[in-house]
């Protein structure tokens, strides 16, 4: 198997009593449970969605949707949809600000992948995931193994714009784009019957955007991102969600010439790249090697190889959570991050 970021610990945790409150902030509120406009959620007539060379159909509004990464479930939430899943799993950081609450109302079936039986146990109406090799053999199952049992899937299509790569994460033709994102935001949306919830938070994701990088032109500076592995790093090549993120500052990717989503190199690799700013990954999750941020500065300042890196030695570093470095609603926070980050660095034309 190919070797890849992503891990399959398995652990299951208590469930916890599933009601709707409002959703995050800026995404509208959901209806409470028992109104007239809920029971309009619940119902609605057949409908079709076009995914990834699939076709999913739903014979009804989904009423236990379950999300196996964290991508997929933060959309769910975010879209105010607590009350109608089952339960959630394959995590790598801390739920987004602004879900906690929302996030505590559902079932997290296991931080990994959980076992297809514990997903089958929760008699889900729909299951979604944001990466391919989640519903795949070596994840939680293979799509066409759902199908068979007469249970619909969802697949980020950020994730099956890619092509089979060199590493377990794929390669991409073309750079994603935010609109992909948002696409998947108003499939879910439609799937669910909250087309205008979808509406506002695509609405509320592009003004972020835009409040995110004014004023912002990082021409010049080279980043590089660092996910996760001390041995063989992973690092972002040119096209996934830091692609999106780097675009939007105007800065340049060290590794901007591979279209693989998230390569291994080697230290020395990184060592002649030089890059100015270092992106870091700051996970929760206990996959692999150098998995926090604290962890990985550790490993670049005391290895001899990076220690004199221009990054290290001024220690330029920004901080992300893992989610917020996959093609997700968080790719905006990984934007208002970086953006924040070369401005206190003054690595930006228009620093405020």
């Amino acid at each position: 198997m190919r070797r890849t970021r992503r891990g399959a610990l398995r652990a299951a945790v208590p469930a916890l009593a599933l009601t709707l409150l409002p959703a995050v902030a800026g995404c509208g509120t959901a209806p409470p449970p028992g109104t007239a406009a809920d029971k309009a959620g619940q119902a609605g007539s057949p409908r079709t969605l076009h995914n990834c060379g699939h076709e999913v159909a739903l014979k009804h509004r989904p009423q236990r949707a379950v999300s196996l990464d964290q991508g997929s479930t933060e959309i769910l939430l975010a879209l105010g949809l607590a009350d109608r899943m089952a339960g959630t799993g394959t995590w790598t950081d801390p739920v987004m600000k602004g879900l906690e609450k929302e996030n505590a109302k559902v079932e997290r079936l296991a931080d990994g992948y959980p076992a297809m039986e514990k997903v089958l146990s929760e008699e889900p109406d729909l299951v979604t995931a944001s990466f391919s090799a989640t519903l795949d053999k070596g994840g939680v199952a293979p799509r066409e193994k759902f199908a068979g049992l007469g249970v619909p899937t969802y697949l980020s299509p950020a994730d099956c714009a890619k092509k089979s790569g060199s590493n377990g994460d794929g390669a991409r033709r073309a750079p994603l784009t935010m609109d992909t994102v948002y696409g998947e935001v108003r499939d879910l949306a439609k799937a669910f019957g909250v087309q205008e919830r979808g509406e506002r938070l695509v609405a509320d994701l592009r003004a972020r955007m835009r409040k995110a990088t004014e004023g912002v032109d990082a021409h010049g500076t080279s980043v590089m991102y660092w996910f996760a592995n001390s041995e063989s790093p992973y690092v972002a090549g040119c096209c996934g969600a830091p692609g999106v993120i780097t675009r939007a500052v105007g800065a340049e990717n060290a590794f901007a010439g591979t279209h693989d989503e998230w390569p291994q190199v080697g230290w020395e690799a990184v060592a002649d790249r030089d890059p100015d700013v270092i992106v870091l990954g700051d996970l929760t999750r206990e996959n692999q090697t150098a998995e926090t941020a604290k962890a990985k500065i550790e490993k670049l300042e005391s290895d001899p190889v990076t220690r004199h890196m221009t990054a290290v030695r001024h220690k330029r570093y920004v901080l992300l959570p893992g989610a917020a470095m996959n093609p997700s609603i968080r790719t905006v926070e990984g934007v208002e991050k970086v953006a924040r980050g070369l401005r206190d660095l003054h690595l930006t034309e228009h620093a405020k």
